[in-house]
């Protein structure tokens, strides 16, 4: 009987379910939205059983789609939204509060006033990161402050909290196993990346009971069974990585130096930096990149908040295009931008700025600016974002990147990838396979489980597409770059 790898993509905007075979093959895919809730200006929230409901909807549906059933699956990977955090009754398995999304920043006020307690520089160095309302730790706080009797219910060791990782498995086993694995832990400022354990220091700064976590594993291991009467038989659970990290996996950055982009609502660069943390002197984050076989690697990380959510804001905000895919042709109608820059700092500004109270700004506009020149701007800030990212690893790493690996939806869009090899002067190299999020999940469960032996077979697997070699003509593109770092500039004056 034919096996197969089931990989859940649980994202920020939808849910997706993909069959991979031995070949890295999609075989079947399925995807469905769900809602997002903006209950006040800056709060992105989720229901966090329609998550569920949605996940496990497409996964039946991508298995039965293709006529195959429970046991023809091997295992089952997941890779999910990293710092959206749930917190709910281990009991009746209610969420006590909708899902607060990675996006949300209604404790940036918080953060503000443990950055002025001098907390900074402790918490960076024991979680790799920065104080943001990004990360889920101040959002659980949140919850346990400001819904009634939550905190109560959590004290007296009723209540769970855990990243969508989490919440999936313990839907799927039915509160058997309330797990995560260390590339979530990571992003929800209580994990210390030394120890590779939750920190009692910070728990109690967050005022977090501690009997509210769940258990943090390897990325790559057999977790447990999904429970009976989910799916016609048991499969195991056997791979989880968060997102990005999922994507630098299924892009097979397994060495030291070498760096991927993925390009989805966000925008995410990653550098492996082997088996040591090193702290980022340019405001980037320290993270584990996975777990392996009793090994811990580490990555560089730099987060875009806004990159394929300027095109949705295009589509859905201004209506200047009707679906997504028209912004390449719009933009690709003006020669350039026209002088117009947009920094879309919709949900404040990531690294290497971190200015979480910048907001969306167009500089540049004239009587003769159209709507493709704003088309074109919006595309151009990717890339210049990126730019910033990949200049901060560089110092901190001390290696020149001489090829970025790119993957997420956004890369079909051929006018955005050559103009981020030109800005970045580097080769960018798209696969001939875009899906690697979730083909990092795969591999992960695959190699658990034994359907894949050994990296050395799924580095294989994965094959190059196109190369975007960087222009020549380097003046136009630095006098261009010039006036990215103008507008950024300008953005953090009007903030001040």
């Amino acid at each position: 009987m034919q096996t197969y790898i089931l990989a859940f993509d649980q994202g920020t905007t939808s849910c997706r379910a993909l069959i991979f075979d031995k070949k890295g093959t999609i075989i079947s895919t399925s995807q469905r939205e769900f809602t997002q809730y903006f209950p006040k200006p800056g709060w992105v929230e989720h229901d966090a059983m329609e998550i569920w409901s949605t996940q496990v909807a497409m996964a039946a549906e991508t298995v039965t789609k293709k006529g195959l059933e429970a046991t023809n699956i091997a295992a089952i990977g997941i890779t999910n939204q990293r710092e959206t955090v749930v917190v709910w009754d281990k009991k009746t398995g209610k969420p006590v509060y909708n899902a607060i999304v990675w996006q949300d920043k209604r404790t940036a006020d918080y953060c503000d006033l443990l950055k002025s307690e001098g907390k900074s520089g402790w918490i960076r160095e024991k979680t790799g990161l920065v104080i943001d309302a990004y990360f889920s730790g101040t959002k659980v706080k949140w919850i346990l402050d400001n819904v009634e009797g939550v905190r109560e219910r959590a004290e007296s060791g009723d209540l769970l909290m855990g990243t969508i990782d989490s919440w999936l498995i313990w839907n799927m086993t039915r509160g058997e196993l309330h797990v995560t694995d260390v590339t979530n832990a990571c992003r929800t400022l209580l994990f210390n990346i030394n120890t590779l354990e939750w920190d009692d220091e910070l728990l109690k700064l967050f005022t977090i009971p501690k009997s509210m976590l769940p258990i943090v594993k390897q990325s790559s291991e057999v977790y447990g069974q999904t429970a009976p009467g989910l799916f016609a038989a048991r499969i195991p659970i056997s791979g989880i990585a968060g997102d990005q990290q999922a994507a630098l996996f299924g892009q097979m950055c397994t060495k030291q130096g070498m760096v991927k982009n993925t390009y989805g609502t966000g925008c995410f660069m990653l550098m492996n930096i082997g088996d040591k943390p090193i702290v980022s002197k340019n405001n980037l984050l320290t993270s584990v990149a996975w777990q392996i076989n009793g090994k811990a690697e580490y990555v560089l990380e730099g987060s875009i908040f806004i990159a394929g959510a300027v095109v949705q804001w295009l589509r859905d905000s201004l209506k200047i295009i009707k679906t997504s895919e028209e912004v390449e042709q719009l933009a690709g109608s003006v020669e350039d931008s026209g002088g117009v820059y947009f920094v879309p700092a919709f949900a404040g500004l990531g690294a290497p700025h971190w200015n979480q109270h910048a907001q969306g700004t167009i500089f540049g506009l004239t009587r003769g600016s159209t709507d493709a020149h704003i088309a074109r701007a919006a595309l151009e800030s990717i890339a210049f974002q990126t730019m910033d990212i990949l200049k901060a690893m560089e110092a901190d790493s001390g290696i020149t990147i001489k090829e970025l690996r790119v993957d997420g939806g956004a890369t079909v869009n051929n006018l955005l990838m050559q103009f981020q090899a030109d800005v970045l002067n580097t080769v960018t190299v798209r696969p001939k396979v875009v899906e690697t999020t979730v083909m990092g999940a795969a591999f992960l469960a695959g190699l658990a489980v034994g359907y894949w032996d050994n990296l050395e077979e799924i580095q294989e697997i994965w094959q190059t597409d196109v190369h975007f070699k960087p222009t020549k003509d380097r003046d136009s593109i630095n006098s261009h770059i010039e006036g990215w770092y103008k507008a950024i500039n300008a953005l953090e004056f009007w903030t001040k």
